[in-house]
């Protein structure tokens, strides 16, 4: 009997169960729906601090000169841009999206800012990643991952073209460490962000299931035990803004396995 996951034919989409090639469509729908305004939705949602996640997250790469890094779920490029400026002339830096309208505007937003040289755009589906093995030094997925229907196989997918020795880091929604703070936390997510959603974007149902898909989301350690069962090693996370949100950490072994 196989130790991996067996996939059924409904999976989550938010509270909601639908059938797997169901979901893909409906997250497609929200990120279509909430491209052109995301930028100006994550600094509302988070005051800004998103963009201290992001950093501490580009820290803890390792990412140097000459490196080839992957962005999966790159959106509108925020990790990207700042990849881009540490790989250099001789590295390289792929913004990977599934969702055309997202990457539509990472790359407009980093063609106007004059961030274009090494950076190239995919569209492609985490799950099954259009690139060689052992390819990438580094590979970045941030507020992505809980909108995949199958983790297990973007993370294999992920590992295997990781060089020996590369690096995963994904960062995401996680499980807030304090009672308190989970019920405040439960309140904002439930009551404030469809209604920001609805003032700016005029879409109060993306932003629910958004809130939704983050309670859905596998917490902390289920996540750090996944990411050793499809073969991660030196598997670690720390916890941000009271484990709202935590960054996860994984190396590919050395030898390739």
């Amino acid at each position: 009997m196989s130790d991996q996951p067996q996939h059924s034919r409904t999976t989550d989409f938010g509270y909601e169960q639908v059938a797997v090639e169901e979901k893909q469509q409906r997250v497609a729908g929200v990120f279509h729906s909430v491209a052109a305004k995301y930028d100006v939705m994550n600094d509302l949602m988070s005051a800004g601090i998103h963009r201290i996640w992001k950093r501490f997250t580009i820290e803890m790469s390792g990412v140097r000169a000459g490196n080839r890094v992957l962005d999966i779920a790159g959106g509108t490029g925020d990790l990207a841009a700042k990849f881009s400026k540490l790989v250099g002339n001789d590295g390289l830096v792929v913004l990977a999206d599934i969702n055309s309208s997202m990457l539509e505007v990472g790359r407009d937003k980093l063609t106007d800012n004059g961030i274009a040289a090494n950076i190239v755009y995919v569209q492609a589906n985490a799950e099954c990643l259009p690139f060689p093995d052992n390819y990438f030094d580094c590979i970045t997925i941030a507020f992505g991952l809980r909108n995949v229907t199958h983790k297990d196989k973007a993370l294999a997918s992920m590992l295997r073209i990781l060089k020996p020795g590369g690096r995963l880091l994904i960062l995401e929604f996680s499980k807030p460490t304090n009672g308190l703070l989970e019920k405040v936390y439960d309140r904002y997510s439930f009551s404030v962000l469809p209604f920001m959603g609805k003032l700016v974007t005029n879409d109060s149902e993306s932003y629910r299931y958004l809130a939704e898909s983050i309670r859905m989301h596998p917490d902390q350690k289920t996540l750090k035990d996944m990411m050793e069962h499809i073969g991660f090693i030196n598997c670690s996370f720390h916890n941000m803004t009271g484990g709202i949100v935590a960054l996860h950490r994984g190396e590919k072994n050395q030898h390739g396995k």
